[in-house]
């Protein structure tokens, strides 16, 4: 930057500070910068300030949401309670109920418990003499709550949001505050049923929601943690490594490498050996050979992870899902609260095209949304609430379901098909003046009757306009009342797809509308 612009800043400074005529003279003294240059400089700040704002302390508001968030518009929402009637009746089916919990905990209660991702957090204000967070998933407050109210077994679903103050991609279903909807078992159970269940239940929802092909990657906390131990990771590095390993989703081998290497202080040697075995996938013959692995096998509990994968995928095979299903050695999971099986659902086909919200030429990006589940075994964390230490078992699947959403509404935006925003079954119509009070009357008897209905607010609305708000809302059926109808005690009820028009009577209308409108 010339001297010129370094002065000018310093004027710009002093002019927002109320102090321009003194900043102004002190450049007169500088070599080489002429009085016409400062008065033209001045005169582009003054301009500046003006767009700005005055000394007032007024500034011009930008009216947007928080960075990492976004409102959700009524189309928007009948696809997220689609989706949330899909996801709720399974975890229903397979006979869950429900929690909440608060948004916020302390601060003690969420520290210590995920590993690198602690810095996502949401730290709040001092309040009261508290020191609290917003809550950054759903589990850790799942576990205080068992061991606050010394509950030993439940089979519990919570959906609720979550925060993280993380870097944001909205395109790819990516922000700071989202929902998260969690199934897990609490109890002590023969090994592995309820972890086979989760997946079962995921590869339901996922199925149902037709999002595309997927895969459910598996793994073992207890097979990473030996296979680090043969391959001579120290102690006290599985856990930073382990959040090493859980990049290679995101990052190629070579840059993982060299974050163990020159980050981690990992020998080369010891970064290839872990190499090997992360590259492996397969399913329970994988877990049968690594069984026979000269370097695994010196591992216990290496071989009661991999002895576990087996059993689990002879579960699986029954619960029909081993499509679906792969044994990766790369999936870490970087959360440290983990101690047993692990695992995470991604999609695997490109999502639709979309146009991005933060390109800013426009150009259409495909939706890549990624992981859009993961879960696993956590025995430890509910004793570290308990005042004795108590554990309480649990494994549990969270589906990620902004990102579900990203695709699903991609997939409204290309489908002819019309979402509708509202569940109304029928329009009271009329079709001629001063008949407001026998429109009022007719949708009062349907609302009783347990009939979603509504009704034009105007006094003497015309037939047109109603029948049109019928066809732009999707509402499939028309209730029209007119002076002859009215004599005959019957409505005539009209069919908005077909227009096809019956004469039906006052007493049998909501017989036929509910006939109707469950064929429909």
């Amino acid at each position: 930057m010339n001297m010129l612009g370094m002065f000018c800043i310093r004027a710009c400074s002093g002019l927002l500070g109320c102090r321009t005529a003194t900043r102004a003279r002190s450049l007169h003294s500088v070599p080489g910068i002429t009085v016409a240059q400062i008065d033209e400089e001045v005169a582009k700040l003054l301009e500046l300030k003006a767009q700005l704002g005055g000394d007032d302390g007024k500034h011009a508001f930008v009216l947007k949401t928080a960075k990492g968030t976004r409102d959700y518009n009524p189309k928007q929402m009948a696809i997220r309670e689609k989706v949330f009637n899909v996801i709720v009746g399974c975890f229903k089916r397979h006979g869950a109920e429900t929690i909440d919990t608060p948004v916020f905990e302390l601060k003690e209660t969420l520290t210590g418990k995920y590993g690198e991702d602690s810095k996502l957090i949401y730290d709040l204000k001092d309040q009261g003499g508290e020191l609290l967070s917003l809550r950054y998933d759903l589990t850790v407050p799942f576990a205080r709550y068992l061991a606050m109210n010394k509950i030993t077994n439940i089979k519990r679903y919570h959906i609720a949001k979550v925060y993280r103050r993380d870097n944001p991609a909205m395109t790819r279903g990516r922000y700071r505050e989202f929902y998260q909807c969690d199934f897990d078992i609490a109890g002590q159970y023969d090994a592995m049923i309820p972890d086979a269940e989760c997946l079962k239940i995921v590869h339901e929802i996922l199925s149902e929601l037709d999002l595309g092909d997927f895969r459910i990657k598996v793994n073992d906390r207890r097979i990473l943690d030996g296979m680090f131990a043969v391959c001579g990771v120290p102690d006290d590095k599985f856990r930073t490594i382990c959040s090493t390993v859980d990049k290679l989703d995101k990052m190629p081998w070579e840059d993982v490498k060299k974050e163990m290497v020159n980050e981690k202080g990992l020998s080369e040697e010891v970064a290839d050996q872990i190499g090997q075995y992360v590259s492996m996938q397969g399913g329970m013959d994988l877990a049968e050979r690594l069984l026979q692995d000269q370097k695994m096998c010196q591992s216990k509990q290496a071989c009661a992870g991999l002895s576990d994968i087996k059993l689990l995928f002879s579960y699986l095979e029954l619960f029909q899902v081993t499509d679906k299903v792969v044994f990766d050695l790369s999936l870490a999971r970087g959360l440290d609260y983990y101690t047993g099986i692990i695992y995470e659902v991604v999609l695997t086909q490109a999502g639709v095209a979309q146009v991005s919200t933060d390109a800013q030429n426009g150009a259409e990006e495909t939706v890549s949304v990624g992981s859009v589940a993961g879960g696993g075994r956590y025995d430890g964390l509910v004793g570290m609430f308990d005042p004795k230490g108590r554990k309480v078992p649990c494994v549990g699947i969270s589906i990620g379901i902004e990102r579900v959403f990203s695709i699903m509404e991609q997939k409204a935006e290309t489908s002819a098909e019309k979402v509708r925003t509202t569940d109304v079954q029928v329009m009271v119509a009329s079709a001629q003046k001063n008949l407001l009070e026998e429109r009022l009357k007719l949708v009062t008897e349907l609302w009783n009757a347990g009939i979603k209905a509504e009704v034009m607010y105007k006094k003497n609305p015309k037939l047109l306009s109603q029948l049109q708000h019928c066809e732009e809302s999707g509402i499939p059926l028309v209730a029209i009342l007119g002076e002859q109808e009215l004599k005959d005690g019957v409505v005539k009820l009209r069919v908005v797809a077909s227009r096809e028009e019956v004469d039906i009577s006052r007493a049998d209308l909501v017989g036929e509308i509910r006939r109707r409108t469950s064929e429909a």
